[in-house]
């Protein structure tokens, strides 16, 4: 185990994947998104752009069934489950789009009508990243810390490359689970249990 930001094992410092492209531009977030609805776009909590690289087409297919599983969950538990395209307004500033993540009920239901259709002004109860191979598995540490640091209950960071699943939580050592074909949280998430077999890329 480790703390949050550190390094959970040895893979955590491999140099695989190329930092995110981030830049200082004059116009405002919605000015860029306005006139390039075609790139996928964030913004940090220090006011940077960055530009997010296109999933291929095996982490696109992951990403897919990452999706279908939370949905499907979501369905007969409850609360709200949204894909990557869904940016989300942290406390902190920062507009993030979690690969999937997942909502209580009660907490979308406060928001408004307005902020339910824009940006939603808030951080997911549940958070998910998925790892392809254009990712730094720091940068992608870095957003599970921030997504946790601003509200996130539970963050897992799944790396299809050496099948390990990091989990986050508030004020607890980050748990790294090596090679593993199911996870599942029963306090946060009740019922429900990620078939990691479906996500693993196929080694064919």
């Amino acid at each position: 185990m480790s703390h949050a930001g550190s390094q959970p094992n040895s893979k955590a410092d491999d140099i695989m994947g190329t930092p995110f492209v981030c830049v200082r531009l004059a116009e405002s977030f919605d000015q860029i998104v306005a006139k390039n609805p075609e790139l996928i776009i964030e913004q940090s909590a220090t006011g940077e752009i960055v530009f997010m690289p296109p999933a291929g087409g095996e982490s696109g297919r992951s990403n897919s069934e990452l999706c279908f599983q939370v949905q499907s969950w979501a369905k007969r538990h409850g609360g709200y489950c949204f894909d990557s395209s869904t940016l989300f307004c942290l406390p902190n500033g920062a507009k993030r789009s979690p690969d999937a993540s997942w909502i209580a009920p009660e907490r979308w239901k406060q928001l408004s009508k307005g902020d339910r259709e824009s940006y939603p002004p808030i951080c997911p109860d549940f958070v998910v990243e998925l790892r392809s191979k254009t990712d730094r598995l720091q940068d992608l540490q870095d957003k599970m810390n921030e997504y946790v640091n601003n509200g996130a209950r539970l963050g897992w960071l799944i790396d299809p490359i050496y099948r390990d699943v990091y989990i986050f939580k508030p004020n607890i050592d980050v748990v790294c689970l090596q090679d593993c074909r199911q996870v599942s949280d029963d306090a946060i998430l009740p019922g429900f249990v990620l078939d990691l077999t479906a996500i693993w890329p196929d080694s064919n």
